[in-house]
């Protein structure tokens, strides 16, 4: 099993874990804001179940029918992700009006058992989001990117929630319960909107990042004499591969192994810049004056 399909199992068994503590205490207390949060986590879940399994498809090596290889599944979960989240914003709203229209009393001991589970869930989601971070940049996956922005999220939505706890048990204020649920929620969609456009563009197959085509321009031009010029470049994105290819003009007399030295020597030098990039660089002669 990869580095990544691990990572993400870790945020299975953690997301499982919050579930089952937000819920207990939720309906325990009657507090909207927590139940706000589990189903938050659920979502949570179902992204980190289809990061998990997305990134066991990205992983497997090209086939006859996918030649460029299965990273866009990666995106596709992305995009999933994302629309689930408007799906469980949009819940938390309604259900948070409607505590609004007819507010409600938590009690003490459910206000101190909220408080302690989301203290305790944004503890756990600072080191798991942290460990997703940390492999999602060294292998580039935009799954475990996604989950771990979700879990973020629930770090400081956790923390907020439980402040909000604090303060109803200090001011007895319990109309503070659906106006914090209603926050978080707009929290979360802007979240989902985030992880969205990220994970969509490479879907319609959008050019690389402005840095990454400086790179290989500058990389290209290094191997160019004056009678040399390229055209045609073209990038693009699948999961956490690049795909770049161009038309290099080289002299009508340069002998095919030479030409074929320098496309490699190119090549090369910009695998080693960019990373996961596959280059395929097309050949044209050029007449030059003597």
């Amino acid at each position: 099993m990869s580095l990544k399909s691990r990572t993400a199992r870790l945020s299975i068994w953690s997301n499982s874990l919050l579930i089952i503590l937000n819920f207990t205490v939720g309906f325990i207390s009657g507090s909207i804001s927590i139940i706000s949060e589990g189903i938050h986590t659920i979502m949570d879940l179902l992204a980190a179940i289809m990061a998990y399994f997305s990134i066991r498809i990205a992983d497997t090596p090209p086939d006859e029918q996918h030649p460029y290889g299965h990273g866009k599944y990666e995106n596709i979960s992305g995009v999933i992700e994302a629309l689930l989240i408007y799906v469980a914003s949009g819940w938390i709203i309604w259900e948070a009006v409607q505590k609004l229209l007819a507010p409600h009393h938590i009690d003490n001991y459910g206000l101190s058992l909220g408080i302690l589970v989301m203290f305790f869930g944004s503890v756990v989601n600072y080191f798991v989001s942290k460990r997703l971070y940390k492999v999602a940049d060294e292998t580039d996956s935009i799954a475990l990117k996604a989950d771990a922005l979700h879990l973020k999220t629930h770090i400081y939505t956790s923390a907020g929630i439980g402040i909000g706890m604090i303060l109803i048990w200090l001011t007895g204020w319990y109309i503070l319960d659906p106006i914090i649920a209603i926050l978080v929620a707009i929290f979360i969609l802007k979240e989902a909107t985030e992880i969205l456009i990220h994970a969509f563009k490479p879907l319609t197959d959008t050019s690389l990042s402005k840095d990454e085509l400086e790179t290989i321009t500058e990389i290209i031009d290094q191997h160019l004499d004056e009678c040399m010029t390229y055209h045609k470049l073209r990038t693009r994105k699948g999961g956490s591969h690049r795909y770049i290819d161009f038309h290099l003009e080289v002299t009508k007399d340069m002998s095919v192994q030479a030409s074929h030295e320098l496309c490699d020597r190119i090549e090369q030098q910009i695998e080693q810049h960019i990373p996961n990039a596959e280059v395929t660089i097309h050949v044209e002669p050029k007449d030059c004056p003597t």
